[in-house]
This record gives structure tokens, sequence and C-alpha cells, in this order.
């Protein structure tokens, strides 16, 4: 069963067109992989997932998905490390969803709060401040802000770049772990052995759809081929093609 399903999509920026004419679906509880070259449109592909930019033109279909049941976790998270602020507060910043900015925290829900950054061993760091942790520390603290969250979709961009192996072992024995618990989730990566381990299904983009398709058949070696020649032939003056649905 599908959960979020593309219908001729195109994004971009300044009517520049990113990502254009993709249509495919997301099977619930799966892990799907989206990768590509280099300015091949992979973030901004999230981006249109996470309802943060609106389409050019075509739709997202999420299923009567409620925002709140979708966590987006970017490249760049934007996390301000000068700021007074506790780690515990960061993984509880995914409870605005149900409590709202000044919802009172229940007894449940920081049971809630320790559960997540247990999971990430984080245990014990609830009351240290954003800028004494490590940087794979904080991104532990974000993917503990996921699980308290408790989404159903789950975006991630690039999330194991620069971490070391301990970090990355760890976050991705959680990733794998989701689907089992109902939740979908489309990463956005670059290291292909990871996604061959990692992920059930494969979206490789070149700016419009090469394959998707089960991992294996998705990055087979002229897959990849293709994908770096329509990403070397692309022209970042194109604007925004149109096809003919009567053809």
């Amino acid at each position: 069963m599908s959960l979020v399903r593309l219908h001729d999509l195109t994004l971009g920026y300044e009517r520049r067109p990113a990502v254009h004419h993709l249509d495919g679906a997301f099977d619930e509880a799966r892990v799907t992989a989206v990768v590509g070259p280099n300015g091949s449109g992979k973030s901004t592909l999230l981006k249109g997932l996470a309802g943060a930019l609106a389409p050019l033109s075509g739709r997202v279909d999420r299923s009567g998905l409620k925002p709140n049941q979708i966590a987006y976790l970017p490249q760049d998270h934007g996390v301000d490390r000068d700021f007074p602020m506790t780690i515990g507060e960061l993984v509880g910043l995914g409870l605005w969803g149900r409590r709202g900015l000044f919802g009172a925290v229940t007894h449940q829900d920081r049971h809630r709060i320790e559960d997540a950054m247990s999971a990430v061993g984080l245990s014990g760091f609830e009351d240290r401040a954003l800028g004494s942790v490590s940087g794979g520390q904080l991104q532990r603290a974000l993917f503990a802000r996921v699980l308290v969250q408790d989404a159903r979709l789950i975006l991630l961009d690039e999330p194991f770049t620069a971490l070391d192996a301990r970090t990355t072992d760890d976050l991705i024995a959680l990733v794998k772990r989701w689907p089992s618990e109902g939740r979908t989730v489309v990463m956005v990566l670059h290291d292909l052995d990871m996604v061959r381990d990692t992920c059930a299904d494969t979206l490789l983009l070149a700016r419009e759809k090469v394959s998707w398709a089960p991992t294996e058949q998705a990055l087979a070696p002229e897959n990849l081929l293709t994908a770096r020649r329509l990403s070397e032939a692309w022209s970042d003056g194109a604007g925004i093609c149109h096809r003919d649905h009567a053809a």
C-alpha cells in the first residue's frame, strides 16, 4: 500500500525546475533511498514531500497524513549550538505536534523523551547544553526528536554525513527497525553500499526519474551511467517542459 504518491510532480525555485515530471509512490512501512549525482534534485524532492516546497506543477498525495505525522530532518538541521537549550529540551521539541508550543509536558511525555534518548545512546544527556556535545551526539539527539514525534513518514537528508562509524551504525540499526513499527522512511544517501545494505527500494534521480525499483535493480550499472549523463547534460537555465498528455 502506498503512503505517498507523486503525480507528474515538478519542483523548483523561481520557476526553474530542479525535479520534473516525477510519477511514482513510496510504499508504506518500507525504507526508500533517493540517490543521484550532485545537483540532481534529491534535497528538493524531500522538501516537496515534507510540504516545505510547493509544486510548480503536479501534486503530492500524502494519503491524509497530517503535518505532525511527517518528520523531516534536513541536511542543514539549523540547530544553533550556542542557543541556551539542553539536549532533553531539543528532543522534547518532537512533542510540538501534539502539545503545541505552550502545552504542558506530561509524565508520559517525559518517559517518551527518556526512552527516545536511551534508544539513540544518550541516556543521562538530558541536562547537557547543546554546545557541550559532539556533532555525532547532536545528530543522535535529532534522531531522538524524530522518535518522540512518532511520525508515520520520516524524511532524512544525508543523515550520516561526517558521523563516526559507531554513531552511523547505531542510527542505521534504528532506521532498519522503523518499518516493523509501521513507519515509512525516505532517505537521501550518497553511499551506495549503505543504500544496498539499508534500503529495500531506491529512486535514482537525475532531475527526472531514471529508475524507481528494488534497490539492486535501480542501481544497475546502466542506470547509474544514464543518471550521470543526464546530470552532465542538464542546463541550470532550463525552463519547465510541458508534456503533451494527449499524445
